[in-house]
């Protein structure tokens, strides 16, 4: 089966997040917007077809099913694909940092968008210099320090103890943060975060894909934008 995934085309945003479990476990798929364009999501998000109905990207079909929200897809794939613990202790506790990880990627989002998504940057850069200022000094470390703790929980490699979707997810936390944060960044030592990221880069199926031009680069239209007034 392939599976079919819908997300908008030209920035990386939360679909990358999806992207990169699929890459890992060679899973045969879709990115359908990038050949057929953006409409192709539109009947879907206007409850046009069979299914569950999103409420916007990315979301993904599998065979009938219909799965929207980054979280919930990879719910779904982790287990198919062995990217996560058997048992339901383990697939809770990495749903779990899988939502701490939608929290950490809307605060960073919102420090370029802190009044509205619909306004553009320039129109609200004042309330985002209010916003990333504390996004630096005080989520990121609370963010990454917990993390940093759930690796040394895990064992020191990995938070499950062994490779999981979380792991993808945090390398692209990583990999974000540095993009659009690099001053920020390199005030604080991340350790078991770096080593993990590290390790991830290396994988066969995800260093290909990074070499490849199906990994869009960062770019000032995803989630993780570059201002150089906003990282202080």
């Amino acid at each position: 089966m392939t599976y079919r995934l819908y997300y908008w085309t030209g920035l990386q945003g939360r679909g990358e997040f999806v992207r990169l479990c699929l890459e890992d476990a060679g899973a045969a798929y879709v990115d359908v917007a990038r050949s057929e364009g953006d409409d192709v999501m539109m009947p879907f998000l206007r409850g046009e077809e069979d299914g569950a109905l999103p409420f916007a990207p990315p979301f993904l079909k599998s065979g009938k099913l219909v799965i929207a929200q980054v979280a919930n897809i990879l719910h779904y794939l982790g287990p198919r694909h062995g990217l996560v613990p058997d048992g339901e202790p383990e697939r809770l506790y990495a749903h779990q940092l899988q939502l701490t990880i939608a929290d950490l990627v809307a605060e960073a989002h919102d420090t370029h968008h802190p009044v509205a998504s619909g306004l553009y940057y320039e129109d609200q850069r004042d309330e985002a210099k209010r916003r990333a200022k504390d996004f630096r000094e005080s989520r990121i470390p609370k963010f990454l320090g917990y993390f940093e703790k759930a690796i040394e929980r895990g064992g020191g490699i990995h938070p499950l103890g062994r490779h999981s979707y979380v792991d993808l997810s945090l390398f692209q936390v990583m990999e974000g943060l540095r993009y659009a944060f690099p001053k920020a960044m390199a005030m604080h030592a991340w350790p078991r975060l770096d080593g993990l990221a590290k390790r991830v880069a290396e994988r066969p199926n995800i260093a290909a894909y990074l070499a490849s031009e199906r990994r869009v680069a960062f770019n000032q239209m995803g989630i993780f934008r570059h201002y150089a007034e906003l990282d202080g």
